[in-house]
C-alpha cells in the first residue's frame, strides 16, 4: 500500500497522466427545453421559441462545435477532469467558485451523453458548472465501487465537450453531501442562491432534490423563480438503440429507457464495449497506475498489469479486440486486451513494445476500448 501522503502523491501524478486533444469546430444544432421566465443569459442564438405557461421550449440552438446527429441518433465524443480538494464549497477568501455561473445538477460519475446535454444547456445560459455531491457512499453506507471515469481523466473528457458547449470547458464543483443531506427543497435552492450565488440551474426532467428527494423539477423551477434564478429543465436523453431487456436490467421503476450511469454499468457487466461507447459518446478509457508494490511487466508483444492498478471501472473478464494503448501523445499502439481475475494483459503484434515501455519507465497506462464485445 502507499503511504499516508497517497492522495497528494496521486494528485501530482494525475496531472502527468492527462493526454490532450485538439478539436475541429463545425456547425451544430441542439434541442433544449427552458423553463421559467427568461433573462438575457447569453444563449447561443435560438432559431425558434414557443412560449407556454410557466415554460419556454426552445429548439435548434446554434453554436459552433461537432455536428449533432439527427433525432434518434447519438452523437459520439469523449471527456475528462482532475478535482482538487480546495475546489469544494466556499474558497478561503469567502467567494464562491460558481458565483455567476449556471450549474447542472446530477450525479456525474459516467459523464455520459445525458450529462453532456446538461452541460450543453448550461453553456448556453452562462459559465457552465457540473455540481455534484461527494461523500454520499459514506453517509448512506453504500459499498465503494470503481468510478466509470478515472479522476485524473475527467478533465480530458470535459475538455472534449468544448465543441458542444459553445467553445467552453465545463468545470466541476463538489459539495459535501453531509452538508446538504437534511436540507429541504427550499433550503437547498436558498443555498444555491445566497451562499453559492449561482446565476441559474439546469436539471433533467426526472431530477429530485431535497431531504428524502421531496422536490421535483417543477418545484425546482418555482423555487428558482422565487430566488431570482433561471431554471432550465431538459428532457431525458433516451437510449433509442437498445431495449433495457436486452441488457437484462433488474426491474427498476426509475429505468424508463433513458441513458443513465446504471445502464452504462450494466453494459460493462456484460462486456459490450460498443454499447458503452454509444452511451458515453466516446470510447471508454481504462487507466492503470503502477506503484512501488504493484508494477507493470512486459515483453516484446505484451504488457501485464495487476487489476489492483486500475483507477476506474474495467469491463468483465474476457478478450477485447480493436483496442488502443496510449503510451503518450505520439505513441498509440493497436492492441487487444485480455482481462482475467488478477491481471489486465495488453497484447499487440508490434514487436518493440518492451523497448518503448522500458525507455519511458511508464507509471500510467491508458487503454481505449474499441467497438467490440467479449
Amino acid at each position: 500500500m502507499l503511504g499516508g501522503s497517497v492522495s497528494r502523491a496521486i494528485s501530482h501524478h494525475f496531472r502527468d497522466c492527462d493526454l490532450h486533444f485538439h478539436f475541429t469546430l463545425t456547425y451544430c444544432t441542439f434541442q433544449t427545453f427552458h423553463l421559467s421566465s427568461p433573462r438575457p443569459l447569453k444563449p447561443c442564438l435560438p432559431d425558434t421559441a414557443i412560449t407556454q405557461k410557466h415554460s419556454r421550449v426552445s429548439s435548434n440552438f446554434r453554436c459552433f462545435g461537432t455536428p449533432s446527429k439527427p433525432p434518434g441518433e447519438i452523437p459520439l465524443l469523449f471527456d475528462c477532469f482532475s478535482q482538487q480538494e480546495d475546489e469544494r464549497e466556499i474558497l478561503s477568501d469567502g467567494t464562491s467558485p460558481v458565483a455567476g455561473g449556471v450549474v447542472a445538477l446530477g450525479k456525474f460519475d459516467a459523464l455520459h451523453i445525458g450529462h453532456r446535454e446538461l452541460a450543453i444547456q448550461a453553456s448556453k445560459a452562462g459559465p457552465p458548472f457540473l455540481l455534484s455531491f461527494v461523500g454520499m457512499d459514506k453517509v448512506l453506507g453504500w459499498e465503494p465501487r470503481a468510478p466509470i471515469v478515472a479522476k485524473c481523466d475527467r478533465k480530458r473528457v470535459l475538455s472534449s465537450w468544448v465543441p458542444y458547449c459553445c467553445n467552453t470547458v465545463p468545470e466541476e464543483f463538489q459539495v459535501e453531501f453531509s452538508s446538504v443531506r437534511h436540507l429541504s427543497p427550499r433550503q437547498f435552492v436558498e443555498k444555491l442562491s445566497q451562499e453559492l450565488r449561482v446565476r441559474g440551474v439546469v436539471a433533467g426532467e426526472n431530477y429530485r432534490f431535497g431531504y428524502k428527494a421531496a422536490g421535483d423539477a417543477l418545484e425546482l423551477v418555482k423555487l428558482c423563480e422565487e430566488y431570482g434564478m433561471e431554471a432550465y429543465i431538459i428532457k431525458s436523453v433516451m437510449d433509442k438503440n437498445r431495449c433495457s431487456a436486452d441488457m437484462n436490467f433488474v426491474t427498476n421503476s426509475k429505468e424508463k429507457g433513458q441513458v443513465s450511469s446504471t445502464r452504462v454499468r450494466e453494459a460493462f457487466a456484460v462486456g459490450d464495449m460498443s454499447y458503452v461507447s454509444e452511451l458515453l459518446g466516446r470510447p471508454h478509457r481504462l487507466i492503470l497506475m503502477a506503484t512501488d508494490q504493484e508494477r507493470f511487466s512486459s515483453d516484446q508483444h505484451k504488457i501485464s498489469a495487476p487489476r489492483s492498478c486500475t483507477l476506474n471501472l474495467a469491463p468483465k473478464e474476457g478478450l477485447y479486440e480493436k483496442c488502443s494503448l496510449l503510451l503518450d501523445q505520439e505513441n498509440v499502439v493497436q492492441c487487444r486486451v485480455v482481462i482475467d481475475s488478477k491481471f489486465v494483459h495488453i497484447e499487440t503484434d508490434y514487436g518493440g513494445l518492451s523497448d518503448i515501455f522500458g525507455s519511458q519507465n511508464l507509471q500510467f497506462l491508458h487503454i481505449e476500448f474499441g467497438d467490440s464485445c467479449t
